[in-house]
């Protein structure tokens, strides 16, 4: 028996990878995934933007820019074009992974610079996207269960900090935002446990036009971003100019690793959702999707791209796993891009009510891990695999303050919590030895 080999999980999954949904329940189930990705997708072009303190105009357009690439990785990545696109209903948009690299990068050349790093970076991931195949062997279940767990794990905290009203917010943890996004969350909650058909596929999205609803007698609802975006606004090539140095790529590089090495453990949490494990092969055209679709992003004024696994949960929450859906989700982001009144309609979401949502979300991702890792053997091996991957992977993400002593190139490499516990738990797997079977004794039958 090989034990390198993940068992499939088996869920009631209602549409399968392959399944093709109608048009109008595939736009509504899109917008949920939409709306789960929406904040990550636009916060970081706020950040760094912010940071280098550009003008209103600038920051628009970096937000319609990154918009508009992440519908088009997203396309790639769940369409496929040749053997680019893992074919499965993976999200795409550029990662905070980034965000470090872009400021430093920016500060020193300016927007121009960072495009040129995210172009030149971007064939880090496409070279690793080739090797993908040797390197299947070291993911056995411990690890992949452990990966696909400490997904959820890790983005827990985030929604929790989203339900009291975001990270820094002045009211905090106020009454008021607990309690919009504990409405959101039993709704949502009761919705999928009890609704039949295409209600319980939708409970999300219901959820969150439920959390709209009562937000806006609450006051958390502000209409200002909707009439202050403009109507229509076209993506244009080098916007900004571009500047190519190997100097600026440098900062890049780890962080392209880091999202190469989160890739592969979305994926195959991908795989384990959809109850289908993904072959070396679909593994490796979704890596060359990241960085083809990052090397594109470039070009538009846009950061890198690469897997949102935050959108996970969607998959066995919902249980729709059609890539069709995950299409029309890019075509969606991509028409958002291009109007931005529309999008402004969902970045006015309010924190609490994403948080209510998130929190079963992201819950779920870490329940499907624990369920793979259900029927890998306990042994003490695996025990210190799993001890020291969790303990690494969730400390990073509370205590990020942890590595902050360490090298540049490695405090990057280690500042996410996913990338530190998938690499504690590859090198545990090859570090530790199989721990040798015990011999089985047989007793004579004395007649």
């Amino acid at each position: 028996m090989d034990n390198n080999r993940a068992a499939p999980v088996h869920s009631e999954v209602l549409y399968k990878i392959e399944d093709v949904p109608p048009l109008q329940v595939s736009i509504l189930l899109a917008f949920q995934h939409i709306m789960a990705a929406f904040g990550g997708i636009v916060a970081v072009p706020l950040v760094v933007g912010g940071v280098l303190g550009l003008p209103v105009a600038d920051l628009a357009y970096l937000v319609s820019a990154a918009l508009f690439m992440a519908g088009v990785a997203t396309f790639i990545q769940a369409k496929g074009i040749g053997k680019c696109g893992a074919r499965v209903p993976c999200v795409m948009g550029t990662d905070f992974t980034f965000v470090g690299p872009s400021i430093a990068v920016g500060f020193a050349g300016g927007l121009p610079a960072i495009f040129g790093a995210t172009i030149l970076g971007s064939f880090v991931e496409i070279i690793l996207s080739r090797f993908i195949k040797p390197l299947r062997k070291f993911f056995p279940p411990i690890v992949t269960g452990t990966v696909v767990t400490l997904i959820g794990l890790t983005l827990l905290p985030v929604s929790i900090d989203w339900a009291a009203g975001g990270f820094g917010a002045a009211d905090y943890g106020s009454i008021k935002n607990v309690g919009v996004a504990m409405a959101v969350m039993i709704v949502t909650m009761l919705l999928n446990r009890y609704g039949k058909g295409i209600v319980s596929s939708a409970a999300v999205i219901l959820g969150l036009i439920f959390g709209y609803a009562i937000s806006l007698p609450l006051g958390l609802l502000h209409f200002e971003p909707i009439k202050e975006a403009g109507w229509i606004a076209f993506p244009s090539i080098f916007k900004f100019g571009v500047t190519f140095s190997f100097a600026f790529v440098l900062p890049f590089i780890t962080a392209y690793l880091v999202t190469t090495i989160e890739t592969v453990g979305v994926l195959m949490a991908i795989g384990e959702a959809s109850g289908r494990e993904l072959t070396s092969e679909e593994i490796e055209a979704g890596i060359l999707a990241d960085g083809v679709g990052s090397f594109i992003a470039g070009f538009f004024g846009a950061g890198p791209n690469t897997s949102f696994s935050q959108n996970v949960g969607l998959i066995p929450l919902t249980k729709v796993a059609s890539k069709f859906v995950v299409v029309v989700a890019g075509v969606i982001l991509m028409l958002l891009g291009i109007f931005p009144k529309f999008g402004a309609l969902i970045a006015i979401m309010p924190n609490p009510v994403l948080g209510g949502a998130g929190i079963i979300m992201f819950g779920v991702v870490a329940a499907s891990g624990i369920k793979t890792l259900k029927d890998v053997e306990m042994s003490n091996r695996n025990l210190l695999i799993l001890a020291i991957s969790l303990g690494l992977g969730l400390g990073v993400t509370v205590r990020p303050d942890f590595i902050s002593q360490l090298p540049e190139a490695l405090k990057s490499l280690f500042s996410s919590g996913i990338s530190a516990g998938t690499i504690a738990a590859l090198v545990l797997n090859i570090v530790l030895t199989e721990e040798p079977k015990p011999a089985i004794e047989f007793e004579e039958n004395v007649i």
